[in-house]
């Protein structure tokens, strides 16, 4: 399902289905994006997740797919799968439950935009904003009304990307979310309202 489309049809992006998981698995490559996480991290209890880092998270993730639950979004630049975000409802995210940090702030039903994946070579481009975009509307179009996110503050300029993989809050700033509570000087909640 396509989700997302710029103006110049350039950049798409489309709900993680059966039909796109070999470009999930390519982005992703052998390390499972990183470490074998899979997407898989705020899915599972800590000890679970790392009991099956690697081809058991993969299989995991597969499982979600085939029963067609929503997962997140993947986004290609002239057809090349270059970046992926996940975004479910957030009682699915096991971890995120139980996080001190994250504690919900009242019983709406939000979706949760957990984490971010950008190829190496796209990383710095302004991509992330894309597909924040993206995930609001893939959560739209599943019935969401309220989609909350757990961006970090980067400490210094030259934090790697990769640890950068809850997003920043000024890219969730630009894309009209706004801050709820704090509760860890380096991590921010934030929240967007679908009207």
């Amino acid at each position: 399902m396509l989700v997302y489309e710029n103006k110049d049809k350039a950049i798409k992006a489309y709900a993680l289905d059966l039909a796109h998981w070999q470009d999930f698995t390519d982005l992703f490559g052998e390390r499972g994006a990183c470490g074998g996480c899979w997407c898989m991290s705020w899915r599972l209890r800590k000890a679970e997740f790392d009991a099956q880092k690697g081809e058991q998270n993969k299989q995991a993730m597969l499982q979600l797919v085939k029963n067609g639950e929503p997962i997140g979004v993947l986004m290609y630049v002239d057809g090349q799968s270059v970046g992926w975000c996940a975004a479910a409802p957030r009682d699915k995210y096991v971890r995120l439950e139980r996080s001190r940090v994250f504690k919900r702030i009242d019983d709406l039903p939000v979706w949760s935009i957990s984490c971010f994946f950008i190829d190496k070579s796209y990383r710095r481009q302004g991509l992330s904003l894309a597909l924040i975009q993206a995930a609001v509307q893939f959560c739209k179009l599943q019935g969401a009304s309220m989609i909350e996110a757990y961006p970090e503050v980067p400490y210094n300029a030259n934090v790697p990307g990769a640890f950068l993989w809850t997003g920043i809050p000024s890219v969730f700033e630009k894309a009209g979310f706004v801050e709820t509570v704090r509760r860890s000087k380096w991590k921010k909640m934030m929240r967007y309202q679908i009207k």
